[in-house]
Parts: structure tokens; sequence; C-alpha cells
């Protein structure tokens, strides 16, 4: 079984799997309350992510907020404990693809990487489930000594990017928020250039990309400006 990984006083993840496609799933422990990020690719990569958490003597998470609305972010939405999070444009994206898999089933969706097709391949279902609650613009959580705040950025993946900081750790936790607009992979440079200030202006310590290790803020924010040149 994957072990959780320690990224500061009061968060933990669950490390991403390129293979099937699965992001790091977030953790942070407050005194009184707990807060994961992203609901994993189906609802094994959640259960996954629990059973981490029990060995580890943590309770399971009472909110869950999604980062955006890419489904290996949403999928294991109808497995968690407690309630999703996420934001106003995440949840109309979150309807959008949830009708169309009604619709037309899940061919398109297969067809769209090989690696979704290995974390489907035992045939179970695909569930697209609504988030709990919605905001817009920004919020701040008290977890109990722990303060989180949660604010919708812009960036060049997508137009519903989620941040989380965890102030008291000075840790940004960025979905992918970083990478460029599926199908192509581009990256919107003037986008690119926005986030790079946003990052630069809360300044933390360490940032944890939805799919790769922690990185200190300045090389995320170099990347960002001038790719991996």
């Amino acid at each position: 079984m994957t072990e959780l990984k320690r990224l500061s006083e009061h968060v933990w993840y669950l490390p991403y799997e390129e293979k099937r496609d699965r992001p790091n799933l977030s953790y942070i422990h407050g005194e009184h309350w707990n807060l994961a990020v992203d609901a994993g690719h189906s609802k094994e990569h959640t259960m996954e992510f629990y059973a981490a958490l029990e060995e580890a003597g943590f309770p399971l998470p009472d909110i869950t907020v999604i980062t955006h609305w890419h489904w290996d972010h949403i999928l294991g939405m109808h497995a968690v404990n407690g309630l999703t999070l996420a934001n106003e444009k995440t949840r109309q994206y979150i309807a959008d693809f949830k009708s169309r898999i009604e619709k037309e089933g899940t061919a398109f969706f297969f067809a769209f990487d090989e690696r979704i097709r290995e974390e489907y391949k035992d045939c179970k279902p695909v569930v697209v489930t609504m988030p709990d609650m919605v905001f817009s613009g920004e919020m701040m959580l008290d977890l109990g000594n722990c303060q989180v705040r949660i604010f919708q950025a812009e960036a060049p993946h997508t137009d519903d990017s989620t941040l989380i900081e965890v102030i008291e750790d000075k840790v940004l936790i960025l979905g992918d928020c970083t990478g460029g607009k599926f199908p192509e992979w581009t990256v919107d440079q003037t986008l690119a250039e926005k986030l790079a200030k946003t990052i630069d202006d809360i300044d933390p310590d360490l940032c944890l990309p939805g799919h790769w290790i922690e990185l200190p803020k300045n090389i995320i924010v170099q990347d960002l400006l001038y790719g991996e040149d």
C-alpha cells in the first residue's frame, strides 16, 4: 500500500501515480476539522487514500475541496467521507461532464487517454457526482490552529482553478493549474504570468502540483515565466 508523505506540520499527501493518471491527494489536519484536496480518479483511488489515512492514525476528511473539474480529480467524489466543495465554474463543468456521460456513455471519455482506460480497465462504473457546496472567489476555513485559504485563480490549465493555501505552513496546493490546456497541452503565456504573480505574492515555502513532487516557489514561478529553459 502506498503510504502518506508528510509535507509540513499540518499537510500530508498520497503521492501521484502516472500509470493511472492519479494526482496527489492532499490531507490537511487541524485540531477540529480535516480537509482533503481532490477526490481522486475513482472510488478505488479514494479508498486507497483513506486506507493510508487510517494506517497513519488520521480521521477521514470532513470536507474535500476540488481543485478543478478534470476527471482524475472528481470521479472519486461519490465515495468521499463528509462534504465536497468546489467553485461555481467547477460545479458547472462537472454538471456538463455528467450530462454528456449520461447522454453519450463513456466511449468518448475512455478515448481521451490510455491512462483513463488503465484506471477503468476492470469495467468499474464511471460515476459523476455534483459537489455538496459551492463558493465563488475565495473563502477561509479554520481547521483548528490551522488557517486555510481556498481561492480561485487565473491559470493556463483551466479557467476554474482553485488553489489551497495552508497559511501557517507556508504551503500552496496547486492542483494542475500550472500545466497546459487539455487536449493540446498548450500554455497561454499571459495566464502563466498571472499565475506566477499570484504564487509569488503568496510567497509559499513549498508548492505541491497535482502530478509531481513538492517544489519550492521559485522553481514553479521560473517554469511559469520561462518554461523548462
